[in-house]
């Protein structure tokens, strides 16, 4: 190992606006406005929320502050406001993800950038720099990880990986020089947690985990802004992350190409609210039914395979095939398959139908297995293989990739209808001023002028 950590904190220190080429600066923008649309419909929908507000009021934590909860009506402290906008934004499981890492990296950045850069009175230019600096940073730690051997230890990358992200980018609008990003990174080592434990009864950690990484990526900062000494070596030591949290670790790929090779546009979107493993299979079962008129009456049997950890998160029968929480639902192969092919179609609010009968019934039809297809030589885990059959026979379709991937990324227009279908039943006319402030951001002096349109 060779001073991963104290490369990732020059970089992030040296790191100027003007450095970043085009076309990372549009993705960063466009897959910030994905983010804060999740956020802004979990502040109304999602059911964890009046738990972790009411959490925050009996611990005299919901102070006034000067940071944005998008979606809220108030204004919070700027640690709390990173926590809860790290919550909502990954409530609803339709935020960003990276294939290589396995993790959603706008979840515990974009709070992070947002809550500091309202704190110093940072420029929309600023927050950019520093949300791509924590992009950066935490995609390549959880490649450097390996999700495969991340996810058998039982951790949840964008929780343990996210939170150096969000340290990146706080420290970055606080200035810090290499040496206090190093203490941040050491202070980060200590606080990077995440149990993938809430798979088995659909639990809400995952959510409250991720919304931790983000605050604690603040709290590190400020810190190390403080002149706390962390950690050195807190990446490649004898006790650091790569060594504790992975048993197939590949150090290399903390820094490889880093300044010149931008892991910002190798992250995806989401079509769907679920998993990502689950995707690629809700590409194909939707296509399929379109393709061959297909009614859940005709249907004997449906095959998924998947790549091993599809099948740790989305495939366990015993415990996904009949969800009854939207958590639940979220990892569920079973209920998201029948869903799709029984609607060709699948939103958030669709949700409602846990628990549907006509649901349970199709995805008593459904089989998930591994397959060996998607993963050797398959440099992304994100694929799917689907048999359907039928009294006509078996039809069956292997995707490599789930749509919202790099190669097929939404255009600007479909990306912005995401975010208002979203965010709309809660801002009402003020989402379209959001859309278009955080499309320009570089253009506000003070980002707080662009986040107050996100306020209800």
């Amino acid at each position: 190992m060779a001073q991963e950590t104290a490369t990732l904190a020059a970089y992030v220190a040296d790191l100027k606006f003007a450095d970043i080429p085009p076309e990372v600066l549009a993705r960063a923008k466009v897959l910030t406005l994905d983010f804060l649309g999740s956020a802004i419909r979990a502040r109304r929908d999602a059911e964890s929320t009046p738990s972790l507000l009411n959490m925050l009021e009996a611990l005299a934590l919901d102070g006034k502050g000067e940071s944005t909860v998008f979606g809220d009506s108030k204004t919070w402290t700027p640690a709390v406001a990173a926590l809860l906008n790290g919550a909502l934004g990954h409530s609803l499981d339709f935020d960003d993800t990276h294939a290589d890492s396995s993790l959603h990296p706008s979840a515990p950045v974009v709070p992070a950038a947002f809550a500091v850069g309202e704190m110093v009175g940072a420029s929309g230019r600023d927050v950019l720099t520093a949300i791509v600096a924590g992009y950066e940073v935490c995609c390549r730690l959880g490649n450097a990880l390996d999700p495969t051997s991340h996810y058998a230890r039982g951790f949840h990358p964008t929780a343990t990986a996210g939170t150096y992200g969000a340290a990146a980018a706080a420290g970055k609008l606080f200035g810090l020089s290499k040496d206090q990003l190093i203490s941040a990174f050491g202070v980060s080592g200590s606080q990077a947690a995440g149990s993938l434990q809430f798979l088995v009864n659909g639990a809400w950690n995952k959510r409250y985990q991720v919304g931790a990484a983000a605050m604690n990526g603040v709290i590190a900062a400020t810190l190390a802004r403080n002149n706390f000494v962390g950690s050195s070596e807190s990446v490649e030591g004898k006790h650091g992350l790569l060594v504790g949290y992975s048993d197939d670790a590949h150090p290399d790929k903390a820094t490889a190409g880093l300044g010149k090779t931008y892991e910002t546009l190798r992250i995806g979107v989401k079509p769907y609210p679920s998993c990502r493993y689950t995707h690629a299979a809700l590409d194909a079962l939707i296509a399929m039914r379109r393709e061959h008129n297909l009614t859940p009456d005709q249907i004997k049997r449906v095959e998924i395979g998947l790549h091993r950890n599809g099948i740790t998160l989305t495939g366990d029968a015993a415990t996904k095939r009949h969800p009854t929480s939207i958590v639940g639902g979220q990892f569920s192969m079973f209920f998201t398959g029948a869903l799709a092919l029984d609607q060709g179609s699948f939103g958030w609010d669709d949700y409602e139908r846990l628990g549907d009968v006509a649901i349970n019934t199709l995805a008593d039809k459904f089989d998930v297995v591994q397959d060996d297809r998607l993963e050797v030589g398959r440099t992304h885990p994100f694929g799917a293989r689907v048999s359907i059959t039928t009294e006509d026979g078996v039809h069956e379709r292997l995707y490599a990739d789930p749509s919202g991937e790099p190669e097929t990324f939404p255009d600007a227009q479909a990306m912005q209808q995401k975010f208002l279908t979203l965010a709309r039943p809660v801002l009402n006319g003020r989402a379209d001023q959001l859309a278009d402030a955080i499309l320009s951001l570089e253009r506000f002096d003070r980002v707080e002028q662009a986040t107050q349109l996100g306020r209800q």
